[in-house]
């Protein structure tokens, strides 16, 4: 299957304002895709739909062909649905140590004690942190803090991980330490990746294509490089512009 992750026709309001209307967006097997938008034009709300952390009103998710939401009804779990998700704010217990953060993630899925086991080592060895795992997230850098959240998301071994904006908060140096940790794990590890940012220098050193988000639908998408010789809308422009 080409497409692991398709959506059609996603509504959704918060708060009574229209946020998704009719959105459609399809990720491919190992695509790394950036996802534009003005502030509040809805990207959060799109990936946590289709992480099943929230529920649109109408429209469909399928992963791997499978119905994953279907109107207004979650039919798959998010644990079940092979798909991560990197929060803008981490979302690191504090009082848990870092093996027990990566653990965390993975209790929904009660495996085995040894099974558990290996797959938050392997994890924090894949992220370059297992000499941190008995440290508390707010003894940690803001890069050590990172890759933690990224060591829980992929001892989930998800075919799709979602990065909501997680790089915002790191210094320069740092940012980019932590992107090639990225591109090297995705190049081994082979999963797909959906971006959301707005800064160029990411778009260039992590993704393949781009989709625009904006009046609650995707209003272009397309392979970067076709992006950038014709973009469509003014944030495909600006942001071309500049890579």
């Amino acid at each position: 299957m080409n497409t692991p992750i398709s959506c059609r026709g996603l509504v959704c309001r918060l708060g009574g304002h229209l946020v998704l209307d009719g959105a459609a967006l399809d990720i491919a097997q190992r695509q790394s895709l950036a996802l534009l938008g003005s502030s509040g034009s809805g990207k959060s709300t799109l990936l946590r739909i289709i992480a099943g952390l929230e529920i649109p009103e109408q429209g469909e998710v399928d992963i791997t062909g499978a119905p994953a939401t279907r109107g207004g009804r979650l039919l798959v779990a998010p644990y079940r649905r092979g798909v991560a998700m990197l929060f803008q704010d981490l979302a690191l217990w504090p009082n848990l140590s870092v093996q027990g953060n990566v653990r965390l993630g993975l209790s929904a899925l009660r495996l085995p004690r040894k099974q558990l086991l290996d797959r938050v080592t392997e994890a924090l060895q894949m992220c370059g942190i297992e000499d941190l795992s008995g440290r508390l997230p707010g003894t940690l850098s803001g890069g050590q803090q990172q890759r933690v959240a990224l060591a829980r998301a992929l001892a989930m071994q998800p075919k799709l991980l979602l990065l909501d904006e997680p790089f915002g908060g790191l210094d320069l140096v740092t940012k980019q330490a932590v992107i090639r940790e990225l591109v090297r794990l995705r190049s081994e590890l082979g999963f797909a990746l959906v971006l959301v940012t707005h800064d160029s220098l990411e778009v260039r050193q992590v993704c393949d294509s781009l989709a625009v988000l904006q009046s609650g639908r995707i209003a272009e998408q397309g392979r970067l490089a076709d992006v950038a010789r014709a973009p469509q809308t003014a944030l495909a422009k600006a942001l071309t512009g500049q890579l």
